[in-house]
């Protein structure tokens, strides 16, 4: 028996998040028929977090068990195959058994995309927020400098899990910047509680 972790990427629109719902699509619903496909196996794909519905991913990591033989760069090349063209494999790795994708993370990261102009944009639609009205970018930096550093964030969590009590999380870094009509809020934690990201 082996594992492999996978580094994963996808467009998230048409997705409801990252875990398997057994009435909606998902993207550990999608990577698991991939593997089936590929290797005959039913596999439980484990991911280094749970994103929204609609969340779009640059690298997550995702690991499952399999038997069989092929080296990990036919893994990756033949997951893509299977998939669709809304996620893809960017590479894959053989790691110990006892590799766990969640608890092994050392930060996570996520960026929201501000489109702030008086008009929409089409080729962006799917990528960004559209906020018509100008936008404080100094006030929001501001803000956001005081999320930084560790700190109970249990006002903005949603429902903890059972057995999860601890809502105190160490936000490394919390910015805003402005790139002409894009504004991009990007946060960089030990680990975000559920909704955390959503609600600040």
């Amino acid at each position: 028996l082996r594992r492999l972790a996978l580094l994963v990427e996808y467009e998230g629109t048409r997705y409801h998040g990252f875990q398997y719902q057994s009435n909606a699509t998902s993207i550990q619903g999608e990577l698991e028929e991939a593997i089936y496909r590929l290797t005959g196996e039913r596999s439980r794909v484990q991911g280094a977090g749970r994103t929204d519905a609609g969340v779009h991913a640059l690298g997550q990591v995702a690991a499952f068990d399999t038997w069989a033989g092929y080296p990990p760069a036919v893994f990756s090349q033949a997951l893509n195959h299977y998939l669709p063209e809304d996620i893809s494999v960017r590479d894959a790795l053989e790691v110990p058994l006892d590799f766990d994708p969640r608890r092994g993370a050392v930060s996570r990261e996520y960026r929201y995309s501000i489109l702030n102009s008086a008009t929409p944009s089409s080729l962006l639609r799917r990528s960004v927020h559209l906020v018509r009205s100008t936008l404080d970018v100094t006030a929001m930096q501001q803000a956001a400098r005081l999320l930084e550093g560790e700190r109970d964030f249990a006002p903005f969590s949603g429902p903890l899990p059972a057995g999860r009590s601890s809502t105190v999380r160490n936000m490394y870094r919390c910015s805003v910047g402005r790139d002409g009509g894009l504004i991009a809020l990007e946060m960089i934690a030990s680990g975000f509680l559920p909704q955390q990201v959503r609600r600040t």
